[in-house]
């Protein structure tokens, strides 16, 4: 098989580097959320100016109830709400006049609820109007993209959503029998009644593949690493689980005997109950664990680097049954170990991947991650709390983070916030041992939390947005357990300032970590 993800050109993680962590929903824009289009390049341009050569983002994938990037449809499949506007007006599938709708939702946060319905309406509508308002260039860009595509993910995933959306958004394992099995008649004859609403979801995501290209090109001109996010399960309602239940374990009716999660410790009590379907990971080994090839495959072609969410499932998992109320109720099951990773390693060379290792974390997945040369993260507001923390103790092959999209902003973590889970004296305990780490002020924390990231040997030192721009509470993206007004932060850009951007460049110039242009 060819070795596909080698690239010369790429060089993520061989110097010292900062960067940045921002959703692409959370990117500045006139059209109601963040985009891939003109905004994300300019994104790219300030990064730039602020010495940034790292942009991490969230799994890019379309989302569902919740909008959570990490419970997505399709594991393959683009998130069709970053599909940008101002890139099909240019286009001429769609016209200004079309689109003013979407100029009058909030700037400052995604309303999920307003904006779905519209911009779903006019993707159909741009879908339609393809090809006959594309250059030949372009439809032939779309004919690869179906031959690269079609077969192995794209076409299911087209049926899929049509099926979901005539069974009102049901999970799958909830449609009429001859859906939930896949019986082939039944698929034939709705590719052949369908066809139309068929090439529309092919299109529209070629069109957020095509966008995604552009902006990758303008990354690599400008020597800026993308850096992506996959979550190592899928959700049961996916179009990966529908259409490849032979890797789950799964009944003969699409449920689940198990589901994932991680057992009670300090932080949740009854543990946390993900829900997804665990991976039949027997069947994995007997393929090669072709599937995961293909998934790192193609998240390779979006990214440079990609995080995968937890990592410590591939050297065991919390496997709780599927009817049990809380995960206090289950057993660590082996993970695949090493031969998932020789697997990988063997079909698509060197992995550019990076290990989420928080939370307890046993001496057999450290092991697991050093032996395939797999960094690990550092999160400063975990670590500071601990009494014999040093900065010097995080390593050379690691990514530190001030804190990630599952925290509080910095400012907001060090005053205590309403909902936060610590007591006041857990919250006292944290300002004083950050504060003599830092060597810092309660006024200056964001800065001197960033700077003591910086200061570390770790590759590469991330800060969330929110924590440049030193931005509390209010800014917070995610609050895991909270069941819903999550993922709708988004910056202005008269937030992103000269001033800023020379503030961060002068902090990454001071640590050394300055990029190449």
């Amino acid at each position: 098989m060819t070795k596909t993800l080698s690239n010369p050109t790429r060089t993520p993680l061989v110097i010292r580097q900062a960067g940045v962590c921002l959703h692409i929903a959370s990117l500045p824009g006139s059209y109601g959320i963040g985009e891939i289009g003109a905004e994300a390049r300019a994104f790219i341009d300030t990064m730039r100016d602020m010495q940034l050569g790292v942009w991490q983002f969230l799994p890019l994938g379309p989302t569902a109830y919740g909008d959570s990037p990490y419970q997505p449809l399709s594991t393959f499949a683009g998130n069709e709400m970053l599909i940008s506007i101002g890139d099909l007006l240019e286009m001429g599938l769609l016209v200004d006049q079309e689109v003013e709708e979407l100029t009058r939702l909030p700037a400052d946060h995604v309303d999920y609820g307003a904006l779905i319905p519209i911009k779903n309406r006019l993707l159909d509508v741009a879908a339609q109007r393809f090809p006959f308002k594309a250059s030949e260039e372009v439809i032939a860009r779309y004919s690869a993209f179906l031959g690269a595509n079609d077969a192995s993910w794209l076409h299911d995933y087209a049926l899929f959503r049509i099926l979901k959306t005539r069974h009102g958004e049901r999970p799958w394992p909830e449609w009429k029998p001859e859906y939930v099995h896949r019986d082939k008649q039944a698929l034939q004859k709705l590719e052949t009644t369908a066809a139309t609403q068929v090439k529309a979801i092919k299109v529209i995501q070629f069109l957020f593949h095509d966008q995604w290209r552009r902006l990758r090109d303008h990354a690599h001109a400008r020597n800026i690493t993308l850096f992506g996010d996959m979550p190592i399960y899928i959700a049961l309602d996916s179009a990966d689980a529908w259409a490849n239940r032979d890797i789950l374990r799964l009944g003969e009716d699409g449920k689940p005997d198990c589901v994932a999660g991680v057992p009670p410790d300090y932080f949740s009590e009854d543990g946390q109950l993900w829900g997804n379907p665990l991976y039949d990971w027997n069947k994995h080994a007997a393929n090669g664990y072709r599937w995961w090839v293909e998934r790192l495959r193609a998240s390779a072609k979006l990214a440079d680097l990609v995080r995968i969410d937890h990592f410590r499932g591939f050297e065991a998992y919390w496997s709780i049954p599927a009817d049990s109320p809380t995960a206090r109720v289950g057993a660590w099951e082996p993970g695949p170990g090493d031969a998932i990773f020789d697997a990988m390693k063997a079909a698509l060379g060197a992995l550019p991947i990076v290990a989420e290792d928080l939370g307890v974390i046993t001496p057999a997945v450290e092991e697991l991650r050093d032996r395939h040369h797999v960094p690990g993260m550092r999160v400063l507001q975990f670590d500071v709390c601990d009494d014999d923390f040093e900065l010097s103790d995080v390593g050379h092959n690691s990514v530190c983070y001030t804190g990630t999209h599952d925290n509080d902003t910095t400012i907001g973590w060090f005053h205590g916030s309403p909902g936060d889970i610590r007591s006041g004296e857990e919250i006292k305990r944290a300002r004083k041992a950050v504060l003599e780490i830092t060597g810092g002020t309660p006024e200056t924390i964001h800065i001197d939390l960033i700077k003591a990231a910086f200061s570390t040997d770790a590759k590469l030192a991330i800060a969330p947005m929110q924590d440049y721009l030193g931005l509390g509470s209010e800014a917070r993206l995610n609050t895991p357990g909270k069941p819903g007004g999550n993922w709708r932060w988004r910056v202005l850009d008269t937030q992103l300032t000269l001033k800023v951007c020379d503030n961060v460049a002068d902090m990454v110039r001071a640590s050394g970590r300055e990029f190449t242009h």
